[in-house]
């Protein structure tokens, strides 16, 4: 898989003063009328990455069916099959439109090697405790802008549960694990503020760990607890129950992980640009497969876009929303579900009245700042963006096309194309970033008015 990089606007939100340069622009496309789209999307990431680690710490072996295959899928299934987990592709039971279903046969735990976390937040926060599992060294590193991503809590809380970690006092990527074939576990303290992932990277290994874990979250904020509900309802499927006596304890007893046959639930998270389509460009968007119950942060958009104009319905496993391409300006804080932040920031600049959406402060050390990058691309197409200390005020001007910078990040690109549907001349850089979670992207981004991937 060929992921390229690019070059960055003259505000870059990390910082790069010489990144490589490229001119992979995506002419963005102009929704020529109102849409009449229904598609189904691959499975979802957080799903996905979730399944493999437990996976490879059961007791027996696993079959995962309709798994996501994208960059960060990818890489999580490279570092296991380098820890000493057997993994096959193999064919599906008729769900296989976007790749194959995956075995996994756990084995024995072995370092000495390195696993290159890419930008996956889930590779670099769920494998090191893995990692301490197994015997011998594994050092973790990845793409440049992994290395600016906040790690110092996955690294002292590892220490705290006896690991010994050497990050030459980074508290970032590279470091390496130096395993033994075992952990402690125990007791410990975090501060999980900067990523809910802290939290689900600890849960995941808790029950391999000799005398289990109690963890407990000390920090000002807690955000995208439905992750963390994720990470919790995965276990309880394998036989692994985590307590949790009061908001930000967990407990979790020693014991084994069972061996599973799970089905994927398609990415509801990745559903946001495509639904928000149909409040941009007019007309419905059907996203099929649409799970009734789920822990994916993705199935609050059935709430959220109904507060900027949508009509939503939910006929079986289709949910379809439905616009006028009026869009109503919001006010609403966004703690639980800041992944869905750049879609409905999209959303907003295109409004007609100001919106402020708030609870997201965490999401600057998500891909990218998230936060500056937003408002930064927005407002160089014309448009009226203020940070705030947890959020963005946005006042909906006339936009304008131009160059739209996607920083390496999936979601940035998905916005910069969804603004694009009403904006004309909207240029994307490397739409291919979004590979990290959806390859099929632009494909599927056209066929919302071709008819591509359409009923």
């Amino acid at each position: 898989m060929l992921i390229s990089r690019y070059s960055k606007p003259e505000f870059d939100p990390y910082g790069d003063s010489s990144p490589e340069e490229t001119d992979a622009l995506w002419a963005a496309p102009v929704a020529p009328r109102a849409l009449a789209a229904t598609l189904s999307l691959p499975g979802s990431k957080s799903l996905t990455n979730r399944e493999l680690v437990l996976s490879a710490l059961a007791d027996s072996p696993s079959l995962l069916r309709a798994p996501l295959h994208s960059r960060d899928s990818d890489l999580m299934v490279a570092a296991l099959r380098q820890l000493g987990t057997t993994i096959e592709a193999v064919d599906g039971d008729g769900d296989g439109e976007y790749g194959s279903d995956l075995r996994i046969t756990p084995g024995e735990l072995f370092g000495s090697t390195t696993i290159d976390c890419g930008l996956a937040g889930t590779v670099m926060r769920f494998l090191p405790p893995v990692a301490a599992l197994a015997l011998g060294p594994t050092t973790f590193d990845g793409d440049a802008g992994a290395r600016r991503r906040p790690m110092s809590t996955t690294i002292s809380s590892l220490r705290a549960l006896g690991a010994d970690i050497n990050d030459d006092g980074r508290g970032a990527l590279p470091f390496t694990v130096h395993g033994t074939g075992g952990l402690d576990g125990g007791e410990v303290t975090i501060d999980a503020s900067a990523s809910s992932q802290f939290v689900s990277g600890l849960l995941l290994a808790a029950s391999r760990f000799t005398d289990g874990l109690n963890l407990r979250h000390a920090g000002e904020r807690l955000p995208s607890l439905p992750h963390i509900e994720m990470t919790i309802a995965t276990l309880a499927a394998r036989g692994v129950t985590v307590t949790s006596p009061e908001v930000g304890v967990w407990n979790v007893a020693p014991g084994p992980i069972h061996g599973a046959d799970v089905h994927i639930e398609p990415d509801l998270s990745n559903a946001a640009p495509f639904l928000a389509a149909a409040l941009v460009a007019g007309g419905t968007v059907t996203i099929t497969g649409w799970p009734a119950s789920t822990t994916q942060v993705g199935a609050h958009l059935a709430e959220l876009l109904p507060l900027f104009g949508a009509t939503v319905t939910v006929d079986g496993d289709r949910l379809t929303v439905a616009g006028t391409g009026r869009i109503t300006g919001v006010e609403i804080d966004l703690s639980t579900g800041g992944e869905l932040a750049p879609t409905l920031v999209g959303l907003a600049a295109l409004a007609d009245s100001p919106s402020t959406i708030t609870g997201i402060g965490h999401i600057r050390h998500h891909e990218t700042d998230r936060l500056a990058a937003l408002a930064t691309e927005i407002n160089n197409l014309g448009g009226h963006v203020t940070e705030l200390p947890d959020g963005l005020s946005i006042e909906p001007r006339p936009l304008h096309g131009g160059t739209w910078h996607s920083y390496d990040d999936h979601r940035m690109a998905t916005t910069g194309a969804l603004i694009g549907l009403v904006v004309p001349g909207v240029e994307v850089e490397d739409i291919g970033t979004t590979a990290k979670t959806l390859p099929q992207f632009a494909e599927l981004w056209h066929g919302l008015f071709t008819g591509l991937g359409t009923e």
